[in-house]
């Protein structure tokens, strides 16, 4: 008897020892080759606790999902759309930040497709915290490449970043076993720090990203430095892959796109910031105007019905993407690549890096995963210049939703040590069909 636990899951190390069955047709005679390749289908093997332990987790987020859902009264009519200012929206807005706020346990949230992309979100969220002589503080080394020209740390030509502003910067360099420092973090706030900014998941950096713990625990030094400093949290990524979420461990603002994690391979745009209310109210006047707030905007009755059914199907979604994690770690370890994070232990976001040491087995990797995906397989992926990227970068996203991380999906940046960004997928199958031609490709 399989026994549920709510406790964020500790995914072990013992591999169960059972012969993997060959696909065999109901009421039929035939059996299939499995349609796995051996080293793929050893690895698979090797995980079946960690699936379950995946699976485990899976039901306590749905569960909570599904509550917020009823306590929320979500109903048909929520899916209707709305047009022009938005002011004839038939109370789906309302409904499903409601449900978003008690889902992640903050005390507002607000859940737009006017968000286009987590970057937008968080630099909604870091403009609402932050006035000219005020200072930022990323507290986990370098921030995701798209946020540099935000922040002002790249030129952004007098576009308006916080630099441009009057906005300081400064960051605390990861400690040597690539998480935070603490004893840095300990003493690191100024007088005029306003603002610490915790990026959960790993970005383009060769470390490991951050549980919800540890992002507690550095609010907590935060705080006893200065109770004002407010604290935002880059949550791309992250959500739902523990059973708990950064605003329950005190995180003033967190933000994420709903092409990832949240909106569960269904939604079709937008992003989210949660957490206070007076700081998601001066976040939502960042995203409209002071005096509009969240009460406006218009949203296709499509897109509202995609939101709800998206985020219902979120811990489920995401639970794939955690085991398709744990696969690509377990194969690509055994071919003598260093991964990270390293098989077998837990996962605080659903990206698995795969360090390949040369421009030509990166390229190589994504072409087989563009290959292997449903949609423009028959392209092949060329790297270039990106909007908001510092270096050249190859994208592998045959996906339904363009630049969809949620459906699988792969990319990196072109520079030292060449290291591929695996995320994504709506079954952990589908990342063992594609290793299979991706082992052939290197």
């Amino acid at each position: 008897m399989w026994v549920l636990s709510c406790a964020t899951p500790a995914y072990p190390t013992h591999s169960l020892k059972s012969p993997i069955p060959k696909c065999t047709a109901i009421r039929s005679s035939f059996t299939y080759e499995h349609p796995f390749v051996p080293e793929v289908a050893k690895a698979a093997e090797s995980l079946y606790l960690e699936f379950r332990a995946v699976d485990n987790l899976v039901a306590c987020n749905s569960s909570r999902v599904l509550k917020a859902f009823q306590n929320s009264r979500v109903g048909s009519h929520h899916f209707a759309g709305c047009t022009g200012y938005g002011h004839d929206e038939a109370g789906g807005r309302e409904a499903l930040d409601k449900a978003f706020a008690e889902i992640v346990g903050a005390e507002s949230a607000i859940v737009r497709s006017q968000f286009f992309s987590g970057t937008h979100a968080i630099t909604c969220a870091l403009f609402a915290f932050l006035r000219p002589g005020d200072e930022l503080l990323a507290v986990a080394g370098a921030p995701y490449d798209t946020l540099e020209e935000v922040i002002g740390k790249r030129d952004s030509n007098g576009l308006g970043s916080l630099k441009d502003f009057g906005v300081m910067y400064r960051e605390l360099p990861l400690a040597e076993d690539g998480g935070l420092d603490w004893v840095a973090l300990t003493g690191a706030l100024r007088p005029h720090t306003k603002c610490a900014l915790i990026q959960r998941s790993c970005g383009y950096s060769w470390r490991r990203s951050l549980s919800v713990n540890e992002i507690g625990r550095a609010i907590k030094i935060i705080k006893m430095q200065n109770p004002n400093c407010l604290v935002m949290v880059d949550n791309c990524y992250g959500e739902f892959v523990e059973s708990i979420e950064p605003p329950m461990v005190g995180a003033d603002l967190s933000a994420g796109s709903l092409i990832k994690n949240p909106g569960g391979t269904v939604a079709p745009c937008g992003g989210y910031i949660a957490g206070r209310k007076k700081w998601v109210d001066a976040a939502a006047a960042r995203l409209s105007a002071p005096g509009l707030g969240v009460d406006c905007g218009s949203t296709p009755g499509d897109i509202m019905r995609a939101f709800f059914q998206g985020l219902f199907l979120a811990p489920q979604m995401v639970g794939e993407a955690i085991k398709g994690t744990f696969l690509v770690a377990e194969v690509m370890a055994s071919e003598g690549f260093n991964v990270q994070p390293f098989p077998h232990v837990p996962r605080h976001d659903t990206v698995q890096a795969v360090q390949l040491g040369s421009r030509e087995l990166l390229v190589a990797f994504c072409e087989a995963v563009q290959k292997s995906s449903p949609v423009g397989s028959f392209t092949k992926p060329v790297a270039g210049t990106t909007p908001g990227y510092a270096s050249e970068v190859i994208f592998a996203d045959g996906t339904f939703i363009d630049g969809s991380t949620s459906e699988l999906s792969c990319d990196g940046p072109l520079r030292e040590p060449y290291v591929v960004y695996c995320q994504g997928g709506t079954h952990w199958t589908q990342w063992g069909l594609v290793l299979g031609d991706v082992l052939k490709s290197l």
